[in-house]
């Protein structure tokens, strides 16, 4: 039986690069790198099973069962690979007049991508022969390989899947595969389909087809004005102004010589201290013209220019003289951030040539000390750079997953700028999560980087009495929590606050569990999202009990969280494990062949393996509550 829906988004989520890869490579080479980047993507982001979320999925205070590998028990990942497989080797059957296409056989419809040609990075001599070794094989024989090297599958099962994906013959695919004494080489970066370079396709025949193109845009505009016009003309727009008229307010806002601009000094006696409070900084802040392009392209983006706006951010011109933050050349490229009260902007172009460049928004308002205290500048190879406040004094790269580790000194330029420091991956396996330390009025904050122009703050503590995080518990806790981080990535996050909210004596005296809530708050302040986290015994990190989006669980208006997970002890017995926060002074468990009740904020009841029950509990004011949700 197939998985819900929500089973196999969180696979595809959870092992999105794996995916791709192994749809890269089933793809037959004719396509070309860039056409295979792109239909990879496609076929792995339409895996998803048709149909709605279904009703026993943990919404209604279900429990997620605890996981015991990918092939056993995460039926999810091996239903979606399943799919991605068959699509991909649907890829490869020649298209024909008296057959219906395939659904893998047609043209990906997202991503799409204009004006680059994509593909992985170049690999070495080995990886280039064994490319050229795949293209030699049929889709099934590319298909076993994958399955061998990469999903590390034994024969029986390779021929189990090949079986169920739809080839003819698996045992002659499984003979064409090969020696695997190279398997390794299938995990190189020449065959990674989500780290990618970027090149310009054919310029010149582009640019014929946009004038073109534009030719034919204008001809049919004129061709609908003259058909639309009447006897006595359009009506008049009352008080509007005439198009293209020139507005006092509007012309001010895209004047370089307007800009606001803060003394170096300001923020040490100003009443607020957050980007309003920063000075302009950066080699090129008296370059007039590169002011003028940053102003023009704010207001008016071009076709060529790339626009990032995160969520709940308006991406509308500025509505008077901005404020200019810095404006100056970072790695290779020209940067310029500009703050208008709302957003902060960051316009950048390349060093040679301002016919393409790249406009970010990220919204700022309500922004303080604690959160004003970095940008991002620039994001390359995997690198980003910062540019911090005026009152940082210092900065230290500190690994979350190693809390026992010293943080290791950043030199800033004078400045504030930052080395580049590696950013946290996307996804993949979590090896490491890097974080920024800075030093400065008188606290050390941390921040990371979560893909947008500003990072966020990272805290400890209870609801309400949240702080920095700088003592070695708090840095154990993140520890075991940083992994879950991509989760609220590109979200428009502020903070995020992580903090244990009970402990629970397990059954069979295996030891002690830790339930901890991690609540990310961001600018919009209406999409804030919540997870509560299971840390079971010398597990390294904490698994996803529940989650919600939008909801004041964990926070201060609605401090209390309450949340259950399927687990397993080590003699073999499975137990429904609950815990409340301290609001709570009973629980109570029912369904799936489940029921019990405890006192206190914590419960654990016997139940049969993938039992799905309905939990509440009840609080200090008589009051019950349910799951997160």
């Amino acid at each position: 039986m197939p998985p819900d829906v929500e089973q196999a988004e969180a696979a595809i989520v959870e092992h999105y690069p794996r995916l791709v890869r192994l749809a890269y490579l089933v793809l037959p080479p004719a396509l070309g790198r860039n056409r295979r980047v792109l239909t990879a993507h496609s076929l792995t982001q339409r895996a998803l099973p048709r149909g709605r979320r279904g009703a026993d999925s943990g919404v209604k205070g279900g429990v997620p069962a605890q996981r015991d590998g990918v092939d056993g028990g995460e039926s999810g990942y091996a239903y979606v690979r399943l799919r991605v497989l068959r699509t991909a080797l649907e890829a490869g059957v020649p298209l024909t007049f008296r057959a219906r296409p395939l659904r893998g056989q047609l043209p990906p419809v997202l991503p799409q991508v204009w004006g680059l040609r994509l593909f992985p990075r170049s690999g070495g001599a080995e990886e280039l022969a064994l490319d050229q070794w795949l293209a030699t094989l049929s889709g099934p024989g590319r298909a076993a390989c994958v399955l061998r090297a990469l999903e590390r599958l034994p024969e029986p099962e390779v021929l189990r899947v090949l079986t169920e994906a739809g080839v003819a013959d698996p045992a002659v695919a499984i003979a064409e595969s090969g020696d695997p004494a190279h398997d390794a080489l299938f995990a190189s970066p020449e065959f990674d389909p989500c780290v990618l370079q970027a090149r310009p396709t054919d310029l010149l025949r582009r640019r014929r087809l946009l004038r073109a193109g534009l030719a034919a845009g204008a001809a049919l505009a004129v061709c609908g004005a003259l058909l639309a016009l009447p006897g006595g003309g359009w009506g008049a727009d009352g008080a509007a102004a005439p198009l293209y008229a020139r507005n006092a307010a509007a012309e001010q806002a895209l004047d370089p010589g307007k800009l606001t601009r803060v003394a170096p000094a300001v923020w040490r006696t100003s009443s607020r201290t957050d980007f309003s409070a920063w000075p302009a900084r950066g080699d090129r802040a008296d370059d007039t013209e590169l002011l003028r392009r940053a102003l023009a392209v704010w207001a008016r983006p071009g076709a060529s220019v790339v626009v990032s706006v995160t969520p709940g951010t308006p991406s509308g011109p500025p509505m008077g003289p901005p404020q200019l933050l810095f404006a100056g050349t970072v790695d290779q490229a020209v940067v310029v951030l500009l703050y208008d009260g709302l957003r902060v902007v960051r316009y950048a172009e390349p060093l040679a040539g301002t016919e393409v460049a790249a406009l970010d928004f990220a919204r700022t308002d309500g922004a303080s000390a604690d959160t004003a205290t970095a940008l991002v500048l620039s994001r390359v190879d995997g690198n980003v750079r910062y540019l911090t406040a005026p009152w940082v004094t210092g900065a230290a790269l500190r690994d979350l997953l190693r809390p026992g580790d010293s943080p290791a000194a950043l030199k800033l330029t004078p400045h504030g700028v930052t080395p580049p420091v590696a950013s946290p991956a996307p996804g993949g396996s979590c090896t490491s999560w890097n974080a920024l330390a800075l030093t400065g009025d008188g606290a050390t904050r941390l921040v990371t980087d979560l893909g947008e122009l500003t990072p966020a703050r990272l805290t400890s503590g209870a609801p309400g009495a949240e702080r920095d995080v700088t003592e070695a518990a708090e840095l154990g806790e993140w520890s075991r929590t940083a992994c879950l981080l991509p989760s609220v990535r590109s979200h428009g996050v502020r903070t995020v606050n992580a903090w244990t909210y009970a402990k629970q004596p397990l059954p069979e005296r295996d030891g002690t569990a830790t339930w901890l809530c991690t609540r990310a708050e961001t600018w919009q302040g209406t999409a804030d999202r919540v997870q509560a986290q299971f840390l079971a015994p010398g597990a390294p990190l904490a698994a996803q009990a529940a989650k919600a989006e939008g909801s004041p669980a964990c926070g201060p208006r609605e401090p209390r969280v309450l949340a259950g997970v399927l687990w397993k002890s080590r003699a073999g017995q499975w137990y429904v494990l609950a815990a409340g926060s301290a609001q709570f002074t009973s629980l109570s468990v029912s369904g799936g062949g489940v029921s019990g009740a405890a006192p206190g904020n914590r419960l654990a009841v016997k139940a049969p393996a993938g039992a799905q029950v309905d939990l509440t509990g009840k609080l200090t004011d008589g009051s019950k509550a349910g799951v997160l949700r």
